[in-house]
């Protein structure tokens, strides 16, 4: 799974999730393109099982980009911790994804097995998610 290797603070505020993504969201390097149309975060879990959707229908042809990566850590308290005592430690780790970025991109596969690889990777999402073709 994906995550940083090091980073400048262990813990981060929530911040926001307004507005729309003014980077990221074209398609910059592939064909066809996996797009995020609400705001959200997306855990690196959420990440890599769709990067396994993609790469298994697809059966390795054809190229993958990842476009988002997970550089934000959310922690948690530990169960039944009384109040106070400082923020909790970091569980996992999300990427923030505005509407209008793109998540995955392919290249060098067909519109059919591109749209159905794409599909189904939308579905492993927890925000909802637009099929973007390069026009050409």
């Amino acid at each position: 799974m994906l995550s940083p290797k090091r980073t400048k603070f262990r813990r981060h505020h929530r911040g926001n999730r307004k507005g729309t993504a003014s980077r990221g969201n074209t398609i910059a390097f592939g064909d066809f393109g996996l797009q995020a149309l609400e705001p959200g975060w997306i855990k690196s879990r959420q990440i890599e099982s769709g990067r396994r959707v993609l790469t298994r229908y697809v059966r390795r042809n054809g190229k993958l980009w990842i476009r988002i990566f997970p550089d934000k850590p959310v922690t948690m308290r530990a169960a039944e911790s009384r109040m106070g005592s400082g923020k909790g430690t970091p569980e996992y780790w999300v990427a923030v994804v505005l509407p209008g970025k793109m998540l995955y991109e392919i290249r060098g596969v067909s519109e059919a097995v591109a749209r159905k690889a794409l599909r189904n990777a939308g579905h492993k999402m927890p925000v909802k998610t637009q099929i973007v073709i390069q026009d050409l």
